[in-house]
């Protein structure tokens, strides 16, 4: 294989920062040829109702076709397996042959992304900043309610912006950007679900030979 494509269904548009995290993981689970990632943006098509997940994973099958499918829920108020149970119930119901990936933080996508303060001051635009950012350590980030609005302070923190120019600061541009900024995930392995995920990971991988150069 010279080429890995993969593509990512998300809950939201936001969840896109989602990807250099599946690409690090596959780098780290083997996988040696060139890596091609796609967010399946259903936002282009003229389709007014809440997609269910089912509509979601076969429009982006369609438009998106892939080696690999990775299907994003945020675990919320419930655990991880229920997330997974979920997506797999899915995937047999809709009987697609595509191999695929749950990835389900807990609770949000945003408590992945709470750990390196190097990578948050740089996104927030003040990379020397030296405000201190009241995020807990990666051991608790799965423990914290609302990891959402904990970034977006840290990010608020992280500006060194005041007044008016601090309601004007973008939060959830420079949330976007957090994950572009940090090259290492590995602290990530101090969180039982990205630990679920990476094991997920390496298995599809194994199961496909992909870490083989063909």
């Amino acid at each position: 294989m010279r080429e890995l494509r993969y593509t990512l269904v998300t809950d939201g548009s936001s969840d896109i920062v989602l990807i250099p995290i599946i690409t690090w993981t596959l780098i780290e689970s083997g996988v040696k040829c060139a890596i091609q990632s796609e967010w399946a943006d259903l936002r282009k098509f003229p389709i007014r109702e809440k997609l269910k997940l089912e509509k979601k994973i076969l429009l982006s099958l369609h438009y998106y076709p892939c080696d690999l499918l990775f299907v994003h829920r945020d675990a919320e108020r419930e655990s991880v397996e229920t997330r997974k149970n979920e997506i797999c119930r899915v995937i047999s119901d809709i009987n697609e042959n595509e191999p695929v990936v749950c990835v389900v933080p807990v609770r949000m996508q945003e408590a992945w992304l709470l750990f390196n303060d190097e990578a948050i001051r740089h996104a927030a635009g003040n990379r020397s900043g030296r405000q201190p950012l009241k995020f807990p350590p990666i051991s608790q980030i799965e423990k914290e309610p609302n990891p959402k609005a904990v970034l977006h302070e840290s990010l608020r923190d992280a500006s060194g912006l005041r007044g008016h120019r601090l309601r004007r600061f973008n939060v959830n541009r420079s949330a976007h950007r957090i994950a572009e900024y940090i090259s290492d995930f590995s602290p990530l392995r101090a969180l039982s679900a990205f630990n679920i995920f990476e094991h997920d990971v390496r298995e599809i991988v194994r199961e496909h030979d992909w870490s083989k150069q063909k």
